[in-house]
């Protein structure tokens, strides 16, 4: 069975977005070993999970990305524009993004029927309301949450909405030259 992996960008007080969606204040000075790490994740994925508000930014974002051949992400973006991307709204009937579907359906029958599938690993990158969900109903298979060296005081956080214990088992934790620490868990069930 194929595994649905989370990695997000966190502060270090427990937020993954200000309190209107800010990013501000993420670290982009990654070193080498940082980039590999994230290579690496990259490279076991072969479908890209979305929610409503996440997709705009991410694609356009990363669509600009591969107009500029020189740029440091271009790999990067060519994996993430040419991925097979699934938005989960319930807004939109029709995608008008390459390379994405619109699921409208149930999330969760959707999600088991996807990992049920052949194929590579699935990821999530966000937005907070959809992971907080995904965390919500126990379909997170593995945590890659990257703690940002900075404290915003508010904002979205991915656990807010828990109605229960969700107890993890470190699989590894990692400090990097640029202030990101990188804390990766399992259900520790």
């Amino acid at each position: 069975m194929r595994k649905l992996i989370l990695q997000m960008q966190m502060t270090l007080d427990g937020y993954v977005a200000g309190p209107k969606g800010e990013l501000d204040w993420m670290v982009w000075n990654w070193d080498e070993k940082l980039t590999s790490y994230v290579s690496k994740l990259t490279e076991r994925i072969d479908t890209i999970l979305l929610g409503r508000k996440m997709v705009d930014g991410f694609i356009s974002h990363w669509s600009e990305v591969i107009t500029q051949p020189d740029n440091p992400d271009y790999k990067s973006g060519k994996i993430f524009v040419d991925t097979p991307k699934i938005v989960f709204t319930r807004s939109m009937k029709k995608s008008i993004w390459p390379n994405t579907t619109v699921a409208t359906g149930d999330y969760i029958e959707t999600i088991h029927k996807l990992k049920e599938l052949r194929g590579k690993e699935i990821i999530v990158y966000g937005g907070a309301t959809f992971v907080s969900s995904l965390i919500g109903a126990g379909l997170i298979d593995e945590y890659h949450l990257f703690i940002n060296p900075i404290a915003i005081g508010k904002g979205m956080t991915i656990f807010k909405d828990l109605d229960t214990k969700h107890k993890l088992s470190l699989v590894r934790s990692i400090g990097f030259d640029c202030g990101i620490v990188l804390i990766n868990y399992i259900p520790a069930n």
